[in-house]
């Protein structure tokens, strides 16, 4: 029997996106089989609204063995593969094996499974943002959109400069490997690209995206630091998630940005909403460096029906409230 809107799976379930998902899914009616790697608290999970009827948690789910997925994925309709490795200490091959073989144990899975209708996979901005193309009029980077991938070789030379390198050939890698197993084995197979996630947190553990963007709410002088950033909302991210697995006839890759923000509109908004912060002075800006990322269209997925409803300070003052309350800041 159809338990409300069937049942779904969302693997990496205590991570940042993953328990957006999870709370969006629950909210929206869905019964949610969660899978995780390991937590001691799981608190944050088990006490959201309808979970205690309609959330399994499946724990010791490791992408480096893909059977530990099974379980969790039989008799669900959709799977969220929203897990990834983050051990960037790992050479880059060993990364992109765990992930690429994970991903497709997944995907293995979900076809033995006889029920899984779609999977929508939690890819990045990353994987479509450094081509290296430059427009040849203004030396500016050309508007990337879904049919861009990254270079792989660019990326490698970015060894030095660019400290999570290796993460973005991961991300690209295991894309281009679950969208071409998916069209040789007939499986409904969409990936969703979010550019740095930021807004309220449901897990404990502070997000990468909030560190490096929000830089100047935490003191300044972080060196990765960002000056420009494209950036969107936790919740979009997961609603464009079920948007996705609930639309009639998605295909391929979808853009998930919601707008840029600058070092510029951040200390705006720190100094008018929050004057107790001891933030650098206006000439500090001017001698900040750090990385500049243009923004990627999302054009794509708002053409199919996707409405964000979060801009610029939303984005922010959500960022910073959850911060507080989490004991960060």
């Amino acid at each position: 029997m159809e338990e409300g809107k069937g049942r779904v799976c969302v693997t990496g379930g205590t991570g940042f996106i993953g328990s957006w998902i999870v709370k969006r899914l629950l909210e929206d009616g869905y019964s949610v089989n969660a899978t995780i790697r390991s937590h001691p608290d799981l608190s944050f999970l088990t006490n959201l609204p309808g979970a205690s009827q309609k959330l399994q948690i499946f724990k010791n789910a490791e992408l480096n063995n893909p059977d530990s997925f099974k379980e969790a994925i039989e008799g669900c309709m959709g799977v969220f593969h929203v897990a990834t490795p983050l051990d960037l200490d790992d050479p880059e091959e060993v990364l992109t094996k765990r992930s690429i073989d994970g991903a497709l144990g997944i995907l293995k899975a979900c076809l033995a499974s006889k029920t899984v209708k779609r999977v929508v996979y939690t890819s990045s901005g990353v994987t479509v943002s450094f081509d290296g193309k430059k427009d040849d009029d203004n030396d500016d980077e050309v508007m990337k959109d879904e049919k861009c991938w990254s270079d792989i070789e660019y990326l490698r030379s970015l060894k030095t400069s660019l400290g999570w390198w290796s993460y973005a050939i991961c991300k690209t890698l295991t894309e281009k490997a679950m969208l071409e197993f998916g069209e040789q084995n007939g499986l409904e197979v969409v990936t969703l690209l979010p550019t740095h996630v930021l807004g309220s947190f449901i897990c404990p553990k502070l997000h990468g995206s909030h560190r490096t963007t929000l830089d100047l709410a935490f003191g300044g002088g972080d060196a990765g630091a960002y000056l420009q950033t494209p950036v969107v909302h936790v919740d979009d991210v997961a609603r464009a998630h079920i948007f996705l697995l609930e639309h009639p006839n998605p295909k391929g890759r979808y853009i998930c940005s919601a707008c840029s923000v600058t070092i510029e509109d951040i200390y705006e908004i720190l100094s008018v909403k929050y004057p107790e912060f001891q933030i650098p002075n206006r000439d500090y800006l001017k001698e900040m460096k750090g990385p500049k990322f243009s923004s990627p269209s999302s054009k794509k997925l708002m053409d199919a029906g996707f409405e964000f409803k979060y801009g610029v300070e939303e984005i922010i003052v959500d960022s910073i409230e959850s911060c507080k309350e989490n004991g960060y800041l």
